[in-house]
């Protein structure tokens, strides 16, 4: 057995999207310091072309509109002018919505559904090709949706389409694992809980207010996303299939009382 590589990803491709911040930021970054080429996509040029410049040489901007199929097609395009095969695909580009349940709107239901669900299926199977050419039974594609544990356990927040769209991305997950293992293909899911970002304010901007709901006593850091990523991405976690692993602290399943993570 040799572990010195167990956790490397020298000479793999990989794809992030919404990877010019937050946690697509913190996974790109750990993939490329274990040895990947990351290409990274989000919908706003200047900053995906800004994070690829600062995370150096083996990053690539492919900047995308991944919300719709039409989006979805067109980043796996792009991807072609540069790749033959993808080795790891992480669905990270997400939105959330919080609005009192009499106010609700339409907008903020498919807006969330759309980009959290949709997305990450069609995304996927326009990039179905890539990932196979990119597969061998000795070495597997990945494709990571990244969840929430809010898809796990209520979150206080009246985030409701947010919510549901998380649930049922853990449940597709494992229905799109099923079928692509067929095709050397491992399917997971990451589900974080609280971790700075633009997304999940009350984490970036009241730390350590939320750290005392949390049983590790802090909130999530780079390296906490980055070391399951690369778990799941790298030989180490090839006989992973179709899991979602829960990275909060312990807030859905050692928690004794009720909190509100990512």
């Amino acid at each position: 057995m040799d572990t010195t590589s167990l956790f490397r990803l020298d000479g793999r491709v990989a794809l992030v999207t919404g990877g010019s911040r937050g946690i697509g930021k913190m996974i790109a970054r750990g993939f490329i310091e274990s040895g990947a080429k990351v290409y990274i996509s989000a919908r706003k040029a200047d900053a995906c072309f800004a994070t690829a410049e600062e995370l150096g040489p083996n990053c690539i901007a492919l900047p995308q509109d991944v919300s719709t199929v039409e989006g979805c097609k067109a980043l796996a395009e792009q991807l072609a002018e540069h790749e033959s095969a993808l080795d790891i695909l992480v669905n990270n580009a997400g939105a959330a919505w919080g609005v009192p349940f009499e106010e609700f709107p339409e907008s903020g239901w498919d807006k969330v559904m759309d980009l959290n669900v949709k997305s990450p299926f069609f995304l996927t199977q326009a990039l179905h090709g890539a990932l196979k050419a990119g597969a061998a039974r000795s070495r597997p594609a990945k494709v990571i949706n990244i969840t929430s544990i809010d898809g796990m356990r209520l979150n206080a927040w009246e985030t409701y389409s947010y919510q549901a769209s998380k649930a049922a991305l853990i449940q597709l997950t494992k229905r799109m694992a099923a079928r692509l293992v067929q095709d050397g293909i491992n399917v997971t899911s990451i589900a974080p809980g609280a971790f700075a970002s633009d997304m999940n304010k009350a984490a970036r901007d009241h730390g350590e207010h939320v750290a005392k709901g949390i049983p590790a006593g802090r909130i999530g850091e780079a390296e906490d996303m980055a070391g399951v990523a690369i778990y799941l991405a790298s030989r180490a976690g090839d006989y992973v299939i179709g899991e979602t692993i829960a990275v909060d602290g312990g807030l859905v399943h050692a928690s004794l009382g009720t909190s509100i993570g990512h």
